[in-house]
């Protein structure tokens, strides 16, 4: 084994070979598991490790501050020198970084910095799988078939800079997808759940879920584009409000070119977004939903600095009662508009006061409506209103008097998830969720399912 082989030891060793002004070194050590089944059967899994090694070098000139930022994967202690250099390299070729800072200093060290990374593998399914070949009995004598995959991430993040800090953080990802079909394949519908172990999801539960939804199904009625009420599961609420979370950078608002612009310049920090009392919120420590407690940042974008790197992280409300009160800002972006710094969190949870299920919404609901499974190939229409796009998928259903009626044909949407939250007159209960859309990139959410007196159905759309 290499002299240097251990993550804390190859973040010190890289430390000690910068000759920069200053230096950033993050090694994200990754391990995960995965299952794989089709037709009520298990066909693949697996286990996979690795390395990145992401050096920040920061040069002090004339005109300014350069960052230079390299990352690499499977670095060994032979491969750290010429990295560094590289880093540096790119940072004495570049010119002054808009987003320079003084590295962020004086963040006490991680208790558990020099510890091995925190490893996952298939035994985090040992209560899971046998859970799964049951739901696949069941499925098998009620005539249907279960399609998904199962995939569990630890990364376990080394942060050492030059200005002292040594920060660790172990991250657990986990997501469960699971489809139905009826044995002719006219049928299907898909469940999703997030999780950090797998031992608070129940496949048997997921499995009579979508046993109703076929049932459902078995009906089918057509219906022309136009506006409905409509229920927005949790996971489509999800989908929508991590999009505008990322459409919500404080300094696109504040120099006009987002739906968080004031007319007239300025932002619209301290407006009223919906009368319903909705808190949009992000917090490191939230129960079930845990993320980095600092700033991790690889790259520098329009709503991270690799300057900030290592900044704590707090809780923040994005909306509270209805009114907006933050919009992502880095230290930089602070400077130029003026707001308090606000950086992005990895979690996502709405609170809207509500109490009842979806279930219990749909009992509610008079007259006619209809019922989302989920969305998929959401795209961004118009920035200015964050008009969205996109269609639903695996079961739209009708909804008459408080009963799910049939299934419905599947519809292209245009909806502003802005706007939606001015219309929306009711949230349910709050619950964890995967987003479908954004599942591979955003994970950690909780959200109500929402009533939508009038959601934007625009097109009927022949999607499955």
């Amino acid at each position: 084994m290499s002299r240097v082989s251990k993550p804390h030891e190859i973040v010190e060793r890289a430390l000690e070979l910068s000759t920069a002004d200053g230096c950033v070194v993050i090694a994200d050590e990754e391990s995960s598991a995965n299952l794989r089944w089709a037709a009520n059967a298990l066909t693949t899994n697996g286990v996979t490790r690795g390395r990145t090694l992401t050096v920040i070098a920061t040069v002090d000139g004339a005109q300014g501050t350069a960052s230079g930022v390299v990352s690499r994967s499977a670095v060994t202690a032979d491969d750290l020198e010429p990295l560094v250099r590289a880093a540096e390299a790119a940072a004495r070729g570049a010119g002054p970084a808009e987003d320079a800072q003084p590295l962020v200093g004086g963040v006490p060290a991680s208790p558990d910095f020099t510890d091995a990374p925190a490893e996952t593998g298939s035994d985090v399914f040992a209560e899971f799988a046998p859970a799964l070949g049951d739901a696949f009995a069941r499925a098998r004598s009620g005539g249907r078939e279960l399609y998904g995959f199962a995939h569990h991430q630890l990364t376990s993040t080394y942060l050492g800079t030059s200005t002292g800090l040594r920060l660790r953080h172990d991250q657990p990802n986990g997501t469960l997808e699971l489809n139905a079909k009826s044995p002719d394949r006219t049928r299907s519908t898909w469940a999703g759940r997030s999780t950090r172990d797998f031992k608070d999801v129940d496949p048997a539960e997921l499995d009579a879920e979508l046993a109703q939804r076929l049932r459902w199904a078995e009906r089918r009625i057509e219906l022309p584009a136009g506006r409905y009420e409509t229920l927005l599961p949790p996971t489509a609420v999800a989908d929508l409000l991590i999009y505008q979370l990322w459409s919500s950078t404080a300094r696109d608002a504040a120099e006009g070119r987002t739906v968080f612009s004031k007319p007239g310049g300025g932002t619209r920090i301290g407006e009223t977004l919906s009368e319903l009392p909705l808190s949009l919120r992000s917090d490191p420590h939230a129960p079930g939903l845990e993320s980095a407690p600092f700033v991790i940042a690889h790259a520098s974008g329009d709503g991270a600095s690799v300057f900030d790197n290592g900044l704590p992280l707090t809780s923040t409300d994005w909306i509270r009662d209805g009114r907006l009160e933050h919009l992502t800002t880095t230290r930089h972006t602070a400077g130029l508009t003026g707001l308090p710094v606000a950086p992005a969190i990895d979690n996502l949870v709405l609170e809207g006061g509500g109490e009842r299920s979806l279930e219990e919404m749909v009992a509610a609901t008079t007259g006619r409506g209809l019922l989302l499974t989920c969305m998929w190939y959401i795209r961004e229409v118009d920035p200015a209103t964050l008009l969205l796009t996109g269609l639903t998928r695996d079961g739209v259903y009708l909804v008459e008097d408080g009963e799910v009626v049939g299934e419905v044909n599947n519809f292209r949407f245009n909806e502003s998830p802005v706007d939606l939250l001015s219309r929306a007159t009711e949230a349910g209960r709050t619950e964890k969720t995967l987003p479908r859309e954004w599942g591979d990139w955003f994970t950690r959410a909780a959200m109500p399912a929402l009533r939508i007196p009038d959601f934007n159905m625009s097109s009927v759309s022949p999607g499955v």
